[in-house]
């Protein structure tokens, strides 16, 4: 199966690459990025040894989708997508927190529910409820942004504040535009017949000082969709939410006995296994932008990447 699970590019003016958990990104004079989404799959912050057909490409089409659905309400980093799995933008110094927003108690947060915790990040969770029930308001639950292979750390408003990673008069801002693309992405999600459930930004600062959006938003590894027919009666049920995030893979994992942690063997995943969650991650992409997904030619995926690439700086 022909996937990209790592690159190693020379681009004209290029400075550094950084490798990041599915994303390598390539520092072109100090100036622009280049973020190849590989088809790397990670999980519990661990890259799984074997590559997805298609997850790039998937991957990097919803999120830069979804930064022109709203970059009318927060500005971003993305200048071009030239290649099915490449985006071009502003180099930008990133933040080095994740804003989580929670609209329901669903992943980590009911995890630690479960064992009896109340507050999550600084915040408190109202007693009573059960798993995948919505929250009275969502709920911002940061995370520390880890290195390559080391895993992020819930964090609190007040510790970032108080070990100063983020100035106030910057998170006061990042605070905002988490909660106004999370709106943003629950109304997109709603006329798509889904709930965004939670979800995941990461900002940085351009070179001029402006907060703008980085990364990935709105994707299945970003964040966790629910099916919105039917999610009531399941609650009342107590039965499993149907969702499309990357929630089955972990669940895969668990189920074989890996949740990241010291001394557990990373399961082998068959090709049938493989192309189940190639499958998975298209109905992901058809159901999340509500559009046909188009196979890109992956016969010779480097090569196609360099060549649009080149085209694109040589401009």
């Amino acid at each position: 199966m022909n996937t990209i699970t790592t690159t190693n590019f020379n681009f004209p003016n290029q400075k550094t690459v950084y490798r990041g958990k599915v994303r390598e990104v390539y520092n072109i004079n100090e100036e622009l990025l280049v973020m190849v989404a590989t088809d790397r799959l990670s999980a519990f912050d661990v890259v799984l040894p074997e590559g997805i057909p298609y997850k790039g490409q998937i991957l990097n089409q919803i999120a830069t989708k979804f930064m022109e659905l709203t970059q009318d309400i927060v500005p971003n980093w993305l200048i071009a997508t030239p290649d099915p799995n490449v985006a071009v933008g502003h180099l930008c110094d990133p933040f080095k927190v994740e804003m989580v927003i929670r609209g329901y108690l669903s992943g980590h947060a009911a995890r630690e529910y479960a064992l009896g915790k109340r507050i999550i990040c600084g915040v408190t969770m109202v007693e009573g409820l059960k798993e995948n029930d919505k929250f009275p308001t969502p709920i911002i639950t940061p995370t520390t942004k880890a290195d390559n292979g080391s895993h992020d750390e819930d964090i609190s408003r007040e510790d970032i504040l108080a070990k100063n990673i983020v100035s106030e008069e910057d998170y006061l801002v990042l605070e905002k535009y988490t909660r106004d693309l999370y709106q943003r992405g629950t109304e997109i999600a709603a006329s798509r017949g889904l709930i965004l459930v939670d979800t995941k930004y990461e900002f940085g600062k351009t070179k001029e000082g402006k907060i703008v959006l980085i990364d990935e938003i709105h994707t299945p590894d970003s964040s966790r969709y629910f099916y919105a027919d039917g999610y009531q009666e399941r609650q009342d049920k107590n039965e499993e939410q149907k969702q499309l995030s990357k929630e089955f893979v972990r669940r895969w994992l668990i189920g074989n006995g890996f949740q990241g942690q010291e001394g557990q063997q990373i399961p082998d995943m068959s090709n049938e296994y493989i192309i189940s969650v190639s499958e998975r991650y298209i109905e992901l992409y058809e159901n999340i932008l509500g559009e046909k997904f188009v196979k890109a030619d992956i016969s010779n995926i480097n090569e196609r990447i360099e060549k649009n690439v080149l085209s694109f700086l040589n401009q």
